[in-house]
């Protein structure tokens, strides 16, 4: 009998917010499609809340320590970038979730598991329950932990992933759908109304400055960078202190006399704060990246650190959707230079319209609801065919 309500498990982790809003924007697509089972884990935080927490803390050390020359989490990024997905190393990352993976399965029966954050995936000959096995790599760099045999699909951001991914793995020409990186359908709503909202403003964008605090790992750098550009920039800077509760009561005391300095704490609408401005000031976060392109917002990185972040980084600069700066000033000399010249802006808003592919979210379950209603019809016509 054919299943018309599809069991969904969607596996992330909460090493930074963006594996899990992935997470919550397939979730969305999938309500809307009137699929109402969805569970979203965070695998390693019920698998090892300790050791969770341990990893959390050792990462966010990782930024810091990155400054004075000590980048374990780069070199541990490029140490195993491209080590075989069946390798020991990859073997004992996967093995610390394999239990609690098995016993979320058996218990919620799902008929389909996507993959925001590389586990590794259940073998069929591991798990009693059959489920196809999803995964959606969210940067635009590729790492071997994302690899598995037993991967019905992968949905990739880019053409260069998929490439190299092709290259590099045997066997997976086929399971690769190029997508993009679901974002949360707030920003696709900012983005058709950002041009009425301008409208009925009597303004364009003009000189505003996003910054987010979390970029800067030295507070004093974040500091610098304001200075440099209220005392010789005619702008306005709003800068998001997220849920860094001691940065925003700093900023807010040393610029409380700047009316063009706006200080903000942690907010739920960051997608219209990033409508209205000119750039962002941000990390190399794939989601990040991928909300600023659905709204065409021109992009300024400091120092991206080891890792993922580098390498988005670098495409990004590569395929003319951002800048990145060594330093504080050679960042407010970008900006600067950036603020005065709109023909920047427009180049930059350019090439984000032509690689914008869509609404990666909708077009990824909808994939998954087309895979799973023909494995059901499939599996129906069989049991048609040898019922005696």
């Amino acid at each position: 009998m054919l299943n018309r309500h599809p069991r969904i498990l969607i596996l992330t982790a909460g090493f930074g917010d963006g594996h899990l809003q992935v997470s919550s924007a397939i979730l969305h697509y999938f309500h809307a499609q009137q699929v109402n089972q969805v569970q979203i884990i965070d695998l390693m935080k019920e698998a090892h809340p300790v050791l969770n927490s341990l990893f959390s803390k050792v990462y966010q050390m990782s930024t810091f320590t990155s400054q004075l020359g000590f980048d374990y989490y780069g070199w541990s990024y490029y140490m195993t970038r491209d080590s075989s997905p069946s390798g020991p190393v990859m073997r004992y990352l996967n093995g610390l979730v394999k239990r609690k993976m098995l016993e979320t399965i058996s218990r919620f029966r799902p008929d389909a598991i996507i993959n925001t954050f590389p586990f590794g995936v259940v073998s069929q000959r591991e798990c009693v329950h059959a489920a196809r096995t999803f995964t959606v790599i969210t940067d635009y760099a590729l790492h071997s932990r994302w690899i598995h045999p037993d991967t019905f699909t992968y949905y990739v951001a880019t053409n260069e992933i998929k490439d190299r991914m092709v290259q590099n793995y045997d066997g997976v020409a086929e399971k690769i759908s190029v997508t993009g990186i679901p974002v949360r359908p707030q920003f696709y709503t900012a983005a058709a109304e950002a041009p009425l909202r301008g409208a009925a403003q009597g303004t364009a964008k003009g000189k505003r400055i996003l910054m987010m605090a979390g970029t800067f790992t030295v507070f004093q750098q974040l500091v610098e960078l304001i200075h440099l550009l209220v005392d010789q920039e005619v702008c306005e800077i709003t800068v998001v202190c997220g849920r860094k509760q001691q940065a925003y009561e700093k900023l807010t005391a040393l610029f409380a006399g700047q009316p063009q300095v706006n200080i903000l704490g942690y907010v739920k609408n960051i997608h219209d704060l990033m409508a209205v401005s000119s750039c962002i000031v941000t990390k190399a976060g794939g989601i990040t990246l991928s909300e600023a392109v659905i709204l065409k917002l021109p992009i300024f990185i400091l120092s991206p650190y080891g890792g993922q972040e580098r390498e988005n980084a670098r495409y990004f600069k590569n395929n003319g959707m951002a800048q990145i700066a060594s330093n504080v000033r050679q960042l407010a000399e970008q900006l600067r230079h950036f603020l005065s010249a709109p023909v920047i802006s427009d180049r930059i808003r350019g090439n984000m319209a032509q690689f914008h592919r869509g609404t990666a979210g909708e077009l990824i379950v909808n994939d998954i609801l087309r895979t799973l209603h023909n494995h059901q019809n499939a599996n129906r016509d069989y049991e048609l065919l040898v019922r005696p």
